[in-house]
């Protein structure tokens, strides 16, 4: 059974729809700034969701790290290919399988790390080759990729951070991607996070801060991906435009807010700078629900609702309050309605997933029914 409400028909937006489409196989990116933002989260997150609606899905390969347990428990009851084991100077290195993918070829593979560099004697350099190997044999696949591994952006990158990344690939990789998620954290919280230990070990958190992880690279790499990710969806949308298929249109955007989105100023700020970045008009959406009505709903938490709607008016932002049984109906209905190109929402904490409706699969049922929106996941 799934956790998702049943559509009346297919929509061209779901990855799933998009997947039993043809026979070669799509390709769906979780796009991020940096390492430690939730990029494997999401796309593990996504692998449940999907083995849950009966897609036939396998851990192709998955980067797990000790620091992360929110991470890894997402694995779950996943089925997991084993890595393959190669000997590198009295080392032993792990490598997803390919022989081992295209034997079991499953439906959907989760692949972590486009941009890898793999082992010497694999047959194939680069994870992502090994990817469009498995899209030409007909399996579709999720994967992740920082901003940085792109090739056009190397310079850039260096010039902004001063650090020469090695690890790249082409553009027109990711480009090419069938759907294309942003997956985003402020560098205020990732630094944050780094500090606790939650992103590398502690050892390493001094020399990493001193680096790479600095407030001043973390904000140009967000710049960053947020162009690319915009770059990408003008793109789509010059071929549907082409197809017959949707108007072509820059867009606006919109962050969805509820009573208990923990960090709201978080996601305004998020939609406030993107909208810039394209240059467009910016819209803060409040859905009240039955159990949300004025007589349910706590004095501080109708307060925090009135100052929240308060500063996205201060910083340029187009309040909008909407009443619907459905959070998911109201957000589509106006997406649609006022041509949304981008949509700003929040990762709940746990205890508070209940109250809004913000559960996990609210995400892929708007990606679902919004195919021509661009999704950044704070």
């Amino acid at each position: 059974m799934s956790d998702l409400a049943p559509a009346k028909r297919p929509s061209p937006g779901d990855f799933l729809h998009l997947i039993r489409q043809q026979h070669r196989g799509r390709l769906k990116l979780y796009l991020g700034a940096c390492p430690g933002v939730g990029k494997t989260f999401q796309m593990l997150a996504e692998g449940n969701r999907l083995r849950r609606r009966g897609v036939d899905l396998v851990i192709g390969y998955v980067e797990l790290h000790a620091q992360r347990p929110e991470t890894t428990a997402q694995i779950k009851d996943l089925e997991i290919i084993p890595p393959r084991l190669i000997p590198y100077r009295g080392i032993t290195l792990q490598e997803m399988d390919l022989d081992a993918l295209l034997a079991r070829k499953p439906t959907v593979a989760l692949i972590d790390e486009l941009a890898h560099t793999n082992a010497p004697g694999s047959k194939k350099s680069k994870r992502y080759e090994e990817v469009q190997h498995l899209l030409n044999a007909g399996v579709s696949v999720i994967s992740t990729v920082n901003i940085e591994h792109l090739e056009s952006l190397n310079t850039i990158v260096k010039q902004a951070t001063g650090i020469q990344v090695k690890e790249r690939l082409p553009d027109e990789v990711v480009m090419s991607a069938d759907q294309i998620a942003t997956v985003d954290l402020p560098p205020g919280k990732l630094l944050r996070r780094m500090q606790a230990g939650k992103i590398y070990p502690l050892e390493h958190v001094q020399l990493a801060r001193s680096n790479f992880f600095t407030e001043t690279n973390l904000t140009r790499l967000r710049d960053l991906t947020l162009s690319k990710a915009a770059s990408y969806l003008a793109l789509k949308q010059r071929e549907a435009a082409a197809l017959g298929d949707v108007k072509l249109s820059l867009g606006q955007v919109a962050v969805a807010l509820g009573s208990q989105t923990p960090d709201p100023g978080a996601l305004l700020r998020e939609a406030m700078r993107l909208a810039a970045q394209v240059n467009a008009l910016w819209h803060v959406v409040y859905v009240c629900t039955p159990d949300e009505a004025p007589a349910k709903v706590a004095r501080d938490v109708q307060l925090r609702i009135s100052n929240t709607l308060d500063l996205a008016q201060r910083l340029g932002g187009i309040p909008v309050l909407l009443s619907n049984e459905e959070v998911s109906q109201a957000l589509i209905s106006f997406a649609e309605q006022y041509n949304i190109a981008h949509m700003v929402m929040g990762h709940p904490a746990k205890s508070h997933r209940s109250h809004w409706r913000f559960r996990p699969s609210l995400i892929e049922l708007l990606t679902r029914e919004l195919p021509n929106v661009n999704f950044v996941i704070v």
